[in-house]
């Protein structure tokens, strides 16, 4: 049933499917299930070079098992505020936990980052990302210290004086700030090696090519950060059915125009 647990014959159709390089989207439509059910199934159990389906089922049943025993029979989910669905919450939760890993953001980090994101707040105190993660307090320290250094999660003090960590519209911009920089330093060092190993040599042209590409890179999405800082500081125009009305002077196909005043 597409909506039911993955079973042991879906996870080994799904490890077959990886072993012959296919798509997730491929993968999903073969078994009948969303694309995100087959994402997150494989990156919360190896990622697509190490999924292994006996594996994964295995840790599938040790987590139910793990969660059955931590919440006494009747639990049930806790109320969402604004009348939402707890159960979509907590499925929309591990997709994006999943895209973050996509990204490159480590399982621990990408949870918090995801807990953090869909808080109505945007800030949550360490005990509070423990309680909500059921992790221990070590693994949120270790994942904010990571998202700290990565400019993804800025650290304030609250009124009793406890560490709030926050993600916010300005963080975002700082997170794309920070990943233009590190691209930036990236060109610089593979222009280092054009001198040391030779301008002209097959090695060194590789390099500066690497190094151009790089640097261009850095550079648009610097530029790019900048021109769409002022969207995360205004709300979207409401349509007059409630939903987001399109600023097509603003944007073509999902781009920022920037002949747009």
């Amino acid at each position: 049933m597409p909506g039911g647990r993955l079973t042991q014959q879906e996870r080994q159709q799904i490890a077959l499917g990886l072993g012959d390089g296919l798509a997730y989207a491929e993968i999903a439509r073969r078994l009948d299930r969303p694309t995100s059910t087959v994402t997150r199934e494989v990156m919360r159990n190896g990622g697509p070079t190490a999924y292994r389906a006996d594996l994964a089922h295995r840790a599938t049943e040790r987590r139910a098992h793990r969660r059955a025993k931590a919440a006494p029979r009747g639990t049930v989910a806790p109320p969402q505020a604004h009348g939402r669905d707890p159960e979509a919450v907590r499925a929309y939760e591990e997709t994006l936990t999943t895209v973050f890993m996509q990204s490159g953001t480590p399982q621990m980090m990408a949870r918090v980052m995801a807990c953090l994101t869909i808080s109505d707040t945007g800030s949550l105190t360490a005990s509070e990302l423990v309680e909500r993660l059921q992790v221990s307090p070590a693994s949120v320290s270790k994942a904010v210290a990571f998202l700290e250094s990565q400019d993804l999660v800025r650290r304030e003090r609250d009124e009793r004086r406890r560490d709030r960590y926050v993600v916010d519209d300005e963080v975002m911009y700082q997170g794309m700030m920070a990943s233009a920089r590190s691209t930036a330093q990236v060109a610089e060092t593979a222009r280092q090696g054009v001198g040391i190993l030779g301008p002209g040599t097959p090695a060194a042209t590789r390099l500066e090519n690497t190094a151009r590409f790089l640097e261009f890179v850095s550079e648009s999405l610097a530029r790019a950060a900048d021109q769409a800082r002022e969207v995360l500081h205004t709300k979207p125009a409401t349509a007059p059915d409630g939903a987001a009305a399109p600023d097509p002077g603003h944007r073509t196909n999902g781009v920022l125009d920037e002949r747009a005043p």
